[in-house]
């Protein structure tokens, strides 16, 4: 064998050897990549077929009975009373600056023969559905429709608040943020916040699957009062601070009430949110005065659950001293703070005497 041919079989067996070996790490590659797919396909659980049971209705055709919880989009929904500004583009005739969304619901446009239905459609569903009706007399319409004024979602907040009234709901809100548009409770409110859902006669009820509801006479009679504490509703505590739904008549009741009269700084009303006692009374009341007779101050309570009042004298040093017991007030009872008859006597008289007095000519002796 030549050199030349030598040479030349070394070269080859080189370059087979060398496709080998690039064959032979493909080869590894594919294999390792299929070890993994079945690797995480046997991971993977596989989807089971429903099966149904006796008595049930498979779920592709079950059908529900309308609900009165709307879907999941919390965009102000129009209603009976609302009134709407709707625009045509580029077609003034076919705008309307007022319409009124009548009791069904429903509202008529220029050119459209049937009622169109409004109530329980936001502003973008509505447009979207006057702009598919105007297809039939003009190419690629556009509406745009706007709530003017709203009525159909009205609530009332009465009782101990700053601020009571009635007030058009324009979004979905919680009673907190209802209290505080109100001015917030007053400084005679009790302890409750109470809700009455009184409802406004109609609702909108949803089929399964649908978006768009459709205006139905609301037939559940009114749901039992829902009762809260008024500090944890003031705090923001979710439990105390729900949604408030259209209708809903909130009450905040005044606090039970204790009078403070007679010889004090300040008489007054002292509404009893908290226990308060006889001697703390006369201290929210400013003190007594200086001539007061202390030793027999009147206490007037009502026998709780007659007509029949009846009358307790306290002493109030005795109470200052921790000689006797310093009694809790109940819802009614009047405090009357006595004056000394003597030194009531003497204030009398240098009351009226100090005009007098000071009418007199001022003379000085040198």
């Amino acid at each position: 064998m030549s050199k030349s041919s030598f040479t030349s079989l070394v070269r080859t067996i080189r370059q087979r050897s060398s496709r080998f070996r690039v064959s032979a790490f493909s080869l590894l590659a594919v294999l390792l990549t299929v070890w993994i797919d079945v690797a995480v396909a046997q991971q993977q659980p596989t989807a089971k077929q429903a099966t149904p049971v006796a008595g049930q209705t498979p779920l592709a055709t079950a059908t529900s009975t309308p609900s009165e919880i709307g879907p999941e989009d919390w965009r102000y929904r129009i209603g009976p009373g609302d009134l709407l500004e709707i625009r045509i583009f580029n077609r003034p005739q076919l705008s309307l600056d007022a319409v009124r969304v009548d009791g069904r619901g429903m509202i008529r446009m220029p050119l459209i023969e049937a009622d169109i239905q409004a109530a329980c459609r936001t502003e973008s569903e509505l447009s979207q559905e006057i702009a598919s009706l105007y297809r039939e007399y003009q190419r690629n319409p556009q509406a745009f429709v706007l709530v003017k004024e709203y009525n159909s979602q009205p609530v009332a907040v009465i009782g101990a608040v700053e601020k009571p009234g009635r007030i058009q709901l324009q979004r979905r809100v919680r009673l907190l943020e209802l209290l505080s548009f109100v001015g917030g409770p007053s400084e005679k409110a009790g302890l409750r916040v109470h809700i009455a859902h009184m409802g406004n006669g109609a609702v909108c009820s949803y089929e399964s699957g649908e978006q768009m509801g459709k205006l139905v006479a609301s037939e559940k009679l009114a749901d039992e009062p829902e009762i809260y504490t008024l500090t944890e509703t003031m705090a923001g505590e979710p439990d105390s601070n729900p949604y408030i739904r259209p209708g809903d008549v909130v009450t905040i009741h005044e606090a039970d009430q204790a009078f403070v009269v007679g010889n004090v700084y300040k008489p007054t009303a002292i509404p009893l949110r908290v226990p308060i006692r006889f001697s703390e009374a006369i201290a929210m009341a400013g003190g007594v005065l200086p001539d007061s007779s202390t030793d027999q101050i009147r206490l007037v309570r009502q026998v709780p659950g007659t007509s029949v009042k009846q009358e307790l004298f306290i002493n109030l040093k005795n109470i200052n001293q921790r000689r006797t017991e310093d009694l809790m007030l109940l819802a009614g009872d009047i405090v009357d703070v006595p004056t000394q008859s003597g030194k009531k006597f003497m204030r009398a008289m240098l009351t009226g005497m100090a005009p007098a007095l000071t009418s007199l000519p001022f003379l000085i002796f040198r």
